[in-house]
């Protein structure tokens, strides 16, 4: 598989229950690289441009003031299939449904606080990272530990 790059942000509710910590070290602990990261407040306009796809159903409206209500961690991770890996680690979007071990399995209880947003392919991470991250933000570097990792 090919070395990808993802977008993830720990959502609202996990940064008030302080699970960024938790959640990024899942991520470092497999193997995946930060290679970005901010600490903000999403604006109305960026949250509409992310959630577009969205528009138009029940639940847009209080998607966006949800995700908005409060600072989220953005971040982009790359590594060996970045987007599956991050995607599996994460859980099912409902965390009823989602096994022990996953993210949303191990700290979630309902849909509307799941504490994590990921890319679902590598096309709709490259439009994710570049609405957070301009192209200078990404940092490209040569991690040690990446020699114990991949064959």
């Amino acid at each position: 598989m090919p070395i990808e790059q993802t977008y993830l942000m720990v959502k609202p509710d996990g940064v008030q229950r302080g699970l960024c910590g938790e959640i990024l070290s899942r991520f470092e602990n497999k193997g995946l690289k930060i290679v970005a990261m901010k600490f903000m407040v999403i604006r109305k306009d960026v949250a509409e441009n992310h959630y577009g796809e969205h528009k138009g159903k029940g639940f847009y409206d209080s998607l966006i003031s949800y995700i908005i209500s409060g600072p989220v961690l953005a971040m982009v991770l790359e590594g060996d299939n970045a987007v599956a890996v991050c995607r599996n680690m994460m859980g099912k979007t409902n965390p009823q449904d989602s096994a022990p071990g996953t993210i949303r399995g191990d700290f979630g209880m309902v849909t509307g606080m799941n504490l994590i947003h990921g890319s679902d392919s590598p096309a709709s991470a490259a439009r994710e990272i570049s609405i957070f991250f301009k192209p200078e933000e990404l940092i490209t570097y040569k991690r040690t530990a990446d020699d114990w990792i991949y064959e």
